[in-house]
């Protein structure tokens, strides 16, 4: 695997500085030995409901197998659950307790110990269960549900205990490299749609900077500041996903840019007050609305346009919307420009990458405009 790549500081904040070369520094390898990351939160409430069934279910299948009439199913079932129950939660507990610890070592280390563990405590938890049904209390109807041979009630749950801890862990691994394989996966897709995304908005951001060099010298240098302040904001950080407030952000400095270039053809309402500033979202996403707003709708309208940017909230769902006036079908028609189809794509799948089914992406068409609004549930970015 190739070492991550870090952006430092690619432009600088003046316009009439000189442009260093981009300072590429490659990330400190990571270590070769995979580490013992596997196990699950076993301490998470919904982890120890799961335990709880697994074990009952475990307890209800060795009574079906054991008994051949219903006269003794009841008991065998109540003496058996209370067995299985102690062993599963207890290991649970082990396993949990020692996570931290065991995310440090190597993988064949860490899981070696954790088998250990829970072998040890199945010994320890059966030896306390015998001495409870046989030698504090004989006689007491806890003593009828264990066998009578101290040595293979113990040797017999640590042979089951073994199989099934050892089925576990290994179904742990590969549940956790699978997800590992999803997520890495998903990854690839956002970076390689954002690539897509970035060298457009570059171009563009150039065309505006170069129309406006001989008109107006200044705007030009200004604009030339926005799109290196705009870029550093969205190159210096390699993570894929952004708060909306750096969002807004880059978003505003392209409305900037091209307010350069059309001057008063061009006006953008924000109404975004409602909206939590560290909700997280993949970077460059209502960015490229805007653009497509201003492309493909005020560009190509003979007057002054207006473009709506509205944020809402609906509980946990976070929605903005994006509403741009477009030509007649006789003006649209003349004009000859591709459709903004791809960018829109682009984005949904983004969302859906990120968020799954919780964010989505639609279009309307109302008398005289174009709407796109995407939703997408509220969740923190902690940085």
């Amino acid at each position: 695997m190739l070492p991550a790549l870090r952006l430092a500081s690619p432009w600088p904040t003046g316009a009439g500085s000189s442009s260093p070369a981009p300072a590429v520094t490659a990330a400190p390898p990571a270590s070769r030995a995979e580490a013992c990351s596997y196990l699950p939160d076993l301490c998470a409430p919904m982890a120890v409901l799961g335990v709880v069934l697994v074990a009952e279910l475990m307890a209800i299948t060795l009574a079906l197998a054991r008994q051949s009439h219903w006269v003794n199913f009841f008991a065998d079932l109540g003496s058996t659950s209370v067995v299985l129950q102690w062993l599963a939660l207890t290991s649970a507990a082990v396993l949990c307790g020692l996570r931290p610890r065991l995310a440090q070592l190597p993988l064949r280390q860490g899981s070696a110990l954790a088998f250990a563990a829970v072998l040890l405590n199945l010994l320890l938890v059966s030896e306390a269960l015998w001495w409870v049904g046989y030698a504090i209390a004989p006689g007491v109807a806890i003593g009828a549900w264990l066998p009578a041979d101290h040595w293979f009630f113990a040797a017999r749950n640590l042979a089951v205990g073994g199989l099934i801890t050892g089925g576990l862990l290994r179904y742990f691994y590969v549940s956790e490299q699978w997800q590992r394989n999803v997520r890495r996966e998903a990854q690839a897709r956002i970076h390689a749609l954002q690539a897509r995304i970035r060298p457009h908005f570059l171009f563009n951001s150039m065309n505006t900077i170069a129309s406006l060099t001989r008109s107006n010298p200044a705007a030009a240098e200004q604009a030339v500041e926005d799109l290196a302040d705009l870029f550093r904001a969205s190159l210096a950080d390699t993570s894929q996903n952004i708060t909306l407030a750096d969002e807004l952000d880059i978003t505003r400095v392209y409305e900037r840019m091209e307010r350069q270039r059309l001057s008063e053809r061009l006006e953008v309402r924000w109404d975004v007050g409602v909206l939590p500033a560290d909700a997280m979202l993949p970077g460059l996403t209502l960015q490229p609305l805007l653009e497509n707003a201003i492309y493909h709708g005020i560009e190509r309208i003979a007057g002054p346009g207006v473009v709506e940017v509205h944020g809402s909230r609906e509980g946990a769902t976070l929605r903005l919307t994006v509403t741009n006036p477009v030509p007649s079908a006789a003006a649209a028609a003349d004009d000859g420009r591709p459709g903004h189809r791809l960018a829109l794509e682009n984005i949904r799948e983004r969302l859906a990458l990120v968020f799954g089914d919780e964010a989505g992406l639609a279009t309307e068409t109302p008398s005289g405009q174009f709407r796109v609004t995407l939703w997408f549930p509220y969740r923190p970015l902690r940085r």
